[in-house]
């Protein structure tokens, strides 16, 4: 007798709720992988700074007098006392401990007495850099050294980006939501991962900006790129006509593991990104802009409505997830794989789930 195959079944849940698991993803997979640290309009100007956390790190991104933008790790290479905080603009980076100098592009410029010591060279000491790029306007940081590039991770994201946001170098951030959630940062990306539930608990993201039927996600890559037709475009509350291609469709591209583009209809750009906290709480910032940063109606309600109804029905079913992910009595179940893909499959947390075994088994 030829054996059945066996279907599937999604992820234990100690990948979800176990602290150990945790810690190996923030030494491992998130210190490995490329993470958005923020919008190149934050750093306009020479000098102009702002800190961030990641991967159990404190960094720094800046921009030096060259144009360049740099991100450190926010140590001094003195005593280890961190050098920044929150966002500013400066001349050089000062430690507040010991007033060690460090010149925009890392290299240590000066400390008092230091001179006395002999056999000191200061062209020796610089601060840790870390692997920096921009990606139309943002910028994504690697804590490997020898990553490969973002390109070679997300093949054609960059260029097709730029085809449904045609002036992506004109956006700035207008407003950034923040979310907090109360579940592991794979189950929120889960979520978002696919359309299976969308029908059923997001009613006016189903009928209001995409049609269900044609909605799909497929993989690029370590990209999950999400693709549909738009729906009732002639009953959409905003203007779509911007004058650029594509602005009759919505498209998604993300970003593994913690960041994704979403453009809607009219080529509005909007993003998700994600700051895992522990094994049991992330916070998702959604991301908002506008040509300049300039206060804009439909931007403005846009993410209103959004907030009011996909993000809030989303809060309630991962918290769920999260809970039920804790029951003695929760065995997992078997991914619901169609061959022809589609809404109602769920070929695309297979995808994740597979980079999420690598990442903690291997």
């Amino acid at each position: 007798m030829t054996p059945q195959p066996q279907a599937l079944r999604s992820l234990e849940a100690r990948y979800y709720t176990d602290p150990a698991v945790f810690a190996a993803e923030t030494e491992g997979l998130l210190a490995r992988t490329w993470q958005f640290a923020g919008h190149a309009s934050q750093l306009a100007n020479t000098g102009d700074y702002f800190a961030f956390e990641m991967a159990g790190e404190s960094l720094f991104c800046i921009k030096g007098r060259d144009g360049e933008i740099r991100t450190f790790y926010n140590v001094c290479q003195h005593r280890a006392h961190q050098l920044v905080s929150g966002a500013g603009t400066t001349r050089v980076v000062v430690c507040p401990y010991h007033a060690w100098t460090y010149e925009l592009t890392g290299q240590l410029r000066a400390g008092p007495n230091i001179k006395v010591v002999e056999g000191f060279d200061k062209s020796t000491v610089c601060l840790t850099q870390v692997r920096t790029e921009l990606f139309c306007g943002f910028i994504f940081v690697n804590l490997d050294k020898d990553a490969k590039p973002m390109d070679e991770w997300f093949p054609n994201v960059r260029a097709e980006l730029a085809s449904f946001v045609p002036n992506w170098a004109e956006l700035k951030p207008l407003e950034w939501v923040e979310i907090p959630e109360n579940c592991n940062w794979k189950v929120s990306v889960e979520n978002y991962s696919e359309c299976y539930h969308c029908t059923l608990n997001h009613p006016t993201f189903s009928t209001g900006v995409i049609k269900p039927e044609t909605y799909d996600i497929q993989p690029q890559g370590y990209c999950l790129r999400h693709t549909t037709e738009s729906t009732s475009l002639d009953q959409l509350s905003y203007d779509i006509d911007s004058g650029f291609p594509n602005n009759d469709k919505y498209s998604s591209w993300f970003l593994w593991p913690m960041f994704s583009f979403q453009v809607y209809p009219g080529n509005l750009l909007n993003t998700y990104h994600w700051r895992a906290v522990d094994a049991d709480h992330v916070v998702v910032w959604r991301g908002w802009y506008s040509v300049g940063g300039e206060d804009n109606e439909t931007v403005r309600r846009m993410a209103q409505q959004d907030r009011a109804t996909t993000v809030e029905e989303d809060i309630h079913l991962v918290e769920s997830v999260q809970r039920g992910l804790k029951s003695r009595g929760y065995v997992p179940g078997p991914l619901v794989i169609d061959p022809n893909c589609g809404v109602n499959s769920e070929h695309s947390v297979m995808h994740l789930q597979r980079w999420m075994r690598e990442a903690v088994d291997d």
